[in-house]
This record gives structure tokens, C-alpha cells and sequence, in this order.
């Protein structure tokens, strides 16, 4: 089953000027693609992500607070990366951060 792309993560892309795809790697969630070429790869399947805690929040699966604190661990785990654009580190963390 490949991954379902939330709209928070095409709203995500539209800021970024991408468009996002469900990847064809199959150990990534997403391609994101900018001007019809794909520049990156994102997002490994077997993890969750902010919008997948959000939506798990939302169905009571797990505790209120979730997404956020684990918003916050990622960041702060990938902080030497996240933040120098064009890479796969960026495009994960804008996307699906």
C-alpha cells in the first residue's frame, strides 16, 4: 500500500512551489518535483510523520500532544540538516514536518 498524501502536505508543497507524488521508491513516501523534475525522495515508510499523528490524535489513538512533541523531537534531531534548502532533509522536514 503506498502512502496516502495528506493535504497538509499539498499545502506544504504549494508554499514551496513543488508538487508532490507518492513515491516510486518503494521505501519512501513521497517525490517531490519542482518545474516537472524530480528533486527528491522523502519521508520513510515504516515512520510516522506529523500529519499521520495529527490524524492519529484526531481518532484517539494516541494522546493529545503527540504530534507536536514529536514534531519536536524531529526537528531538533535534524537540525544539522533540515535547513539547507533543496536537500532531502529540507523537503522532509517542510513537507511532512
Amino acid at each position: 500500500m503506498s502512502y496516502r498524501i495528506s493535504n497538509y502536505t499539498k499545502k506544504q508543497a504549494k508554499k514551496l512551489g513543488v508538487t508532490v507524488k507518492p513515491s516510486r521508491n518503494k521505501g519512501k513516501k513521497i517525490d517531490v518535483f519542482k518545474n516537472g523534475k524530480k528533486v527528491a525522495s522523502v519521508g520513510a515508510i515504516g515512520y510516522n510523520d506529523y500529519p499521520t499523528y495529527m490524524s492519529l490524535e484526531k481518532k484517539g489513538k494516541v494522546e493529545k500532544g503527540t504530534a507536536n512533541k514529536k514534531r519536536k523531537s524531529y526537528k531538533a534531531r535534524h537540525e544539522k540538516h533540515r535547513n539547507k534548502k533543496g536537500t532531502n532533509s529540507y523537503y522532509a522536514d517542510k513537507l511532512l514536518w
